[in-house]
C-alpha cells in the first residue's frame, strides 16, 4: 500500500546548523505529547514494501558509501563516535581496499565501508545480516589489516594512525548486557587508564535496539544515533515487516533534521532504481542461499549425530551381550572349577573312609589319598563313632 500523498509543508525552522554537529539543541525537538501534527511526506513515490532493508550490506553501502551522500555518512558516524568522546568528523574520503584473504586459499576480503577522516583516522563499518562468522575475531582481524596497511618499508611506527571498527549486526552477540551499543578499548587492568587511542571497537546489536523501541525506552528526538539506527531497523526483510510507527516518528523528526530527510529521499531513490534493486535482490538471494545451505548443513549434522547415537547404542547393546556371554562363560568356568574341586575333595574323603574301614593305617591312607593327616584322623573318628 502506498503512503498517502500530503502537501509538502514549508520548513519554517532555522537551517541545519552543521553537518558535523551530532547532538542538535534538544529544544529543537518536541516529545510525542507536545509534537505538532504537521508532517512532511517523506516517501512520495514508493510503497513501504519496495524499500530496501538497509541492514543488507549492499543497500547500506549504496546509501552510506556513496560520495554524493558524504554528508549523511559524516552525521551517521559522528552519532556513533560521540559516545566515546572523539572529535567530530568534518570530512571523509572513501577507500576501497581489500584486506587479503582470511585463509590461505580464501579470496580477497573487501571491507563493507572504509573511510578516512581529515584527522587521518580510518573507520571501518561492517554490516552483518547473518550470524555466520565469529564476529569478534573477525572484527579484530579486519582492524589489524587496516591498521598495518599504510605501513611501508623504512616507515616509522609513529606513522600508524588510529583505526575504529564499527560493527552493525542484525543479531544479538553479547548475553552480558541489554545495551544495544557497546564500545571497547585497551585499558590497564588495575587502574583502568587507556593504553592507546589507536584501537576502538563498536558493536551495535539491532535486535536489542528494536526491543528497547517496543518497550518505549528510546528517545529519537534527542538522541541522534537512535534515530539513525531506527531508520536502519524500519524495514525488516527477514520478518517481512515494516515498522510504520518508526516511519511516522522519524517523519516528524525530519521537520528539523534535514540530513535525516535527505537520507530518506536517497533511500527512496535507491529503492526505485531498477538496476540497483535488481542488484539488491541478487544479494538477498545469495544471503538466502547461504542461510539455507547453513541450515541444511546443520540439519545433516544433527541427523548424523542422531544416527551415530542410535548405531552406537545398538552396537553397545551387541557388544554388551558379547561381553556378557564372555563374562558368563568365564564365571561359569570358575564356578565349575570350584564345584569340581569340592566334588574331588568329597570323593577323596569317601575313598579314605573306605580304606580306613578295611583296616589300613592312617599313614597309609594319607599316602594314597594325599589328604591331610588331621583330616584322615577326623574321618576315622567319625567311623568309630558311627559304629558305636
Amino acid at each position: 500500500m502506498k503512503i498517502p500523498l500530503k502537501p509538502l509543508l514549508q520548513d519554517q525552522s532555522s537551517e541545519y546548523a552543521a553537518l558535523t554537529k551530532v547532538m542538535e539543541d534538544p529544544s529543537n525537538y518536541k516529545p510525542k505529547s507536545d509534537r505538532k501534527n504537521r508532517r512532511t511526506t517523506l516517501l512520495r513515490q514508493i510503497p513501504f514494501q519496495r524499500l530496501m532493508d538497509l541492514k543488507v550490506d549492499y543497500a547500506f553501502k549504496q546509501l552510506f558509501g556513496n560520495e554524493k551522500n558524504k554528508d549523511i555518512t559524516v552525521v551517521f558516524l559522528n552519532a556513533i563516535l560521540q559516545k566515546t568522546g572523539r572529535n567530530c568528523i568534518k570530512d571523509i574520503s572513501f577507500s576501497n581496499i581489500e584486506t587479503g584473504g582470511e585463509y590461505v586459499d580464501d579470496k580477497q576480503s573487501r571491507l563493507d565501508l572504509l573511510v578516512t577522516t581529515e584527522a587521518d583516522e580510518r573507520i571501518n563499518v561492517e554490516i552483518q545480516f547473518t550470524n555466520k562468522y565469529d564476529m569478534i575475531k573477525r572484527s579484530i582481524y579486519y582492524w589489524s589489516r587496516v591498521y598495518q596497511n599504510p605501513l611501508q618499508k623504512k616507515m616509522s611506527y609513529k606513522g600508524l594512525k588510529p583505526v575504529i571498527a564499527i560493527n552493525v549486526m542484525n543479531f544479538s552477540l553479547f548475553a552480558q548486557t541489554e545495551r544495544f551499543h557497546t564500545m571497547y578499548h585497551l585499558y590497564e587492568d588495575e587502574e583502568k587508564f587507556k593504553l592507546t587511542d589507536v584501537i576502538e571497537f563498536h558493536f551495535i546489536e539491532m535486535p536489542k535496539l528494536m526491543k528497547a523501541w517496543k518497550e518505549e525506552k528510546l528517545d529519537p528526538w534527542n538522541d541522534v544515533l537512535v534515530r539513525w539506527l531506527l531508520m536502519l531497523g524500519m524495514v525488516d526483510y527477514r520478518k517481512n515487516k515494516i515498522y510504520e510507527d518508526i516511519y511516522h516518528e522519524l517523519e516528524g523528526i525530519t521537520m528539523k533534521d534535514k540530513t535525516l530527510r535527505n537520507a530518506f529521499q536517497n533511500w527512496e531513490e535507491l529503492s526505485m532504481t531498477q538496476e540497483q534493486y535488481l542488484a539488491y535482490e541478487s544479494r538477498l538471494k545469495r544471503i538466502n542461499d547461504e542461510e539455507a545451505a547453513e541450515r541444511d548443513a546443520e540439519l545433516r549434522l544433527q541427523e548424523a549425530k542422531e544416527k551415530a547415537i542410535k548405531e552406537g547404542r545398538k552396537q553397545g547393546i551387541e557388544e554388551g551381550i558379547k561381553e556378557g556371554i564372555k563374562e558368563g562363560i568365564k564365571e561359569g568356568r570358575e564356578k565349575g572349577r570350584e564345584e569340581g574341586k569340592e566334588e574331588g575333595k568329597r570323593e577323596k574323603e569317601a575313598i579314605a573312609s573306605r580304606l580306613l574301614a578295611k583296616g589300613m593305617t592312617i599313614e597309609e591312607v594319607v599316602e594314597i589319598t594325599r589328604i591331610s593327616k588331621n583330616k584322615v584322623i577326623e574321618i576315622q573318628y567319625c567311623l568309630v563313632k558311627n559304629k558305636k
